[in-house]
C-alpha cells in the first residue's frame, strides 16, 4: 500500500484525522462533507458487522457502550479481507484490555463463545458418527480408539460461568442472578443445521480437546483425570457422541 493509500485508509477509520491531501470533487476542492459521509458509512458498516457477530455481548453492555467499543476496535484493527464473516476474530482480545470494560471481566469470553458459534455455523457439513459403532470395537482395542472431530467442533474454557451468561443474554434461558459463580467450559458444534452449545462436565474440555488432536482414548482419559480426578468417562463420552462431536472413529495402529 502506498503512503497516500495508507493515509486514506487511516483517515477513513479515524474521524480525528484530517481529510487526506489531494482529494477533490466536482463541487469542492476539499470535499470535507463528502469524505465525512463516506467515513461514517465505513465505520458504521464495520461496527454493524461486530454487532451482528456478537449480539449477546451487545445486550450485556448496551448498544451505546458496544458501539463506542466497536469504533475503538475498528480504528486499531481494520479488516484484512473484503469478507467480513471473520472480522472481529480478535475482538475478544481487544475487549480484554479495553479499560472501560474492566468491570465486565467475563465479557471477552462471551465474545469468544459467540465467535466460535459463528465459525461452527459456517463450517463444512459432515455427518456425525453413529454411536453404535463403538459396539463393533473389541474390548482390548477400546483404549486405542481415535476419533475424528466434526469440522464445526470447538472447545472453550473459561474462568467465568460463560455458558450461563451467554444463554441468559441470547434468549436461551431467563435472566437471573448467578449464585454459584464458577468457571464453565463449552462444547460448540453443529452436527446438523443448528449450532449447539453444551456445558461440559468436569474434565470434559481437556478430554475433548485431546481427542480432537488425535490422541487415543486412553491418553485423553489420562489427561482428563489429571485435570479433574472425578472425571466420568462414560458420561463425557456419551455426551460427546450424542452431541455429534465426531465424524468417525478408528482403532490406532497399536492394536491394529
Amino acid at each position: 500500500m502506498s503512503p497516500s493509500q495508507d493515509n486514506f485508509a487511516k483517515a477513513l477509520r479515524d474521524s480525528r484525522l484530517p481529510v487526506p491531501q489531494g482529494l477533490v470533487s466536482w463541487n469542492a476542492l476539499q470535499p470535507l462533507r463528502r469524505f465525512g459521509v463516506y467515513r461514517n458509512n465505513v465505520l458504521s458498516g464495520l461496527a454493524g458487522a461486530l454487532q451482528s457477530r456478537f449480539p449477546a455481548a451487545e445486550r450485556i453492555t448496551g448498544p451505546d457502550f458496544f458501539l463506542a467499543m466497536a469504533y475503538e476496535f475498528v480504528v486499531l484493527h481494520p479488516p484484512r479481507s473484503p469478507l467480513l464473516l471473520s472480522y472481529g476474530d480478535n475482538f475478544a482480545d481487544f475487549v480484554e484490555t479495553f479499560e472501560p470494560a474492566r468491570q465486565l471481566p467475563y465479557l471477552a469470553d462471551v465474545i469468544r463463545l459467540e465467535a466460535v458459534r459463528g465459525r461452527a455455523y459456517h463450517a463444512a457439513d459432515a455427518a456425525p458418527v453413529n454411536p453404535k459403532l463403538l459396539r463393533s470395537v473389541r474390548e482390548e482395542q477400546l483404549s486405542d480408539i481415535v476419533f475424528s472431530p466434526h469440522p464445526s467442533l470447538s472447545v472453550l474454557r473459561s474462568r467465568h460461568p460463560v455458558v450461563t451468561i451467554w444463554a441468559m443474554n441470547s434468549g436461551e434461558m431467563p435472566v437471573a442472578g448467578i449464585e454459584d459463580w464458577q468457571g464453565e467450559d463449552a462444547l460448540v458444534v453443529r452436527p446438523q443445521m443448528v449450532v449447539e452449545v453444551h456445558r461440559l462436565p468436569p474434565g470434559g474440555a481437556v478430554f475433548l480437546d485431546a481427542l480432537a488432536r488425535g490422541i487415543p482414548l486412553s491418553g485423553a482419559v489420562r489427561d482428563a483425570m489429571s485435570a479433574a480426578p472425578d472425571f466420568d468417562l462414560s458420561a463425557n463420552l456419551a455426551g460427546a457422541l450424542q452431541a455429534g462431536a465426531f465424524t468417525s472413529l478408528s482403532v490406532g495402529a497399536g492394536n491394529g
